[in-house]
């Protein structure tokens, strides 16, 4: 049985078929899966999925790329939707220093008081994190993201990085890039991660693994993932599905 810690099946890439892309993932043994709504439009979208799926649950939060548009109701609507009884999470938030949507100062402010409201509502974080390591690892270490945990969802940092996230009581993801050819980093990373901080997911309908690669993608592409892992680790497919399905419920606490 696959966990698939995250995923944007709300997409309107998935308008035209979204109920067979949901039958494909539970016929391809997806028998969890985490839906992450990152803002005004997303985040209504992601607990009607949640509220139609059984196998769905939801994460609620607001996305670096949007921090612009925070306003502080936003933050009290999110608070408020945290007592949702499929709501797991709060995220996904952090910085991305890549596209730069949002000025830097002010991603930083939003992050900052998205993890206080973790603290406040006892719910693990979800982070994202483009080509600003040192910057979430400080924050989270200054802001006490310990107290909660959560997830570095997508890991593209160092093994040392991978390492500070772990003592911060974070797990570490990995999704399509594991299955690259040429992604040595997160190989690495994955070699070196204990087993019971390691966790599965796909991003989509973003970063496709292979062999699929360039193509929408999917929840039921997960298993890929986690077949790349059991090579990596020397472990069965069965075996990283158990472990990764343990990890993932005991994060989110389901």
């Amino acid at each position: 049985m696959l966990f698939d810690t995250h995923t944007h099946l709300n997409d309107e890439a998935f308008s035209a078929d979204r109920d067979e892309v949901m039958q494909r993932a539970l016929d391809e043994g997806v028998s969890l899966l985490v839906n992450v709504g990152f803002n005004r439009q997303t985040i209504p979208q992601t607990l009607e999925l949640a509220e139609k799926y059984d196998f769905v649950y939801a994460a609620v939060g607001w996305h670096p790329h949007d921090a612009k548009d925070m306003k502080e109701e936003d933050l009290a609507w999110i608070e408020e939707l945290s007592a949702h009884k499929k709501v797991v999470a709060i995220g996904e938030m952090g910085l991305d220093y890549y596209w730069d949507n949002s000025p830097r100062d002010v991603q930083k402010e939003v992050f900052r008081q998205q993890i206080a409201l973790a603290k406040k509502v006892k719910k693990p974080i979800i982070i994202h994190d483009r080509d600003a390591h040192r910057d979430v690892v400080d924050i989270l270490k200054e802001e006490g993201a310990s107290e909660v945990g959560g997830v570095m969802h997508c890991f593209g940092g160092s093994v040392e990085i991978a390492k500070e996230c772990l003592d911060l009581n974070f797990y570490i993801s990995f999704g399509g890039p594991l299955t690259f050819k040429n992604a040595k980093k997160p190989k690495e990373v994955a070699m070196q991660i204990p087993l019971d901080r390691i966790l599965i997911e796909t991003d989509s309908p973003y970063l496709t693994p292979h062999p699929y690669r360039g193509k929408r993608n999917e929840s039921s592409y997960v298993k890929h993932v986690a077949q790349s892992l059991a090579e990596l680790r020397g472990l069965s497919y069965e075996e990283v599905c158990r472990i990764t399905m343990e990890n993932g419920k005991r994060l989110f606490n389901i």
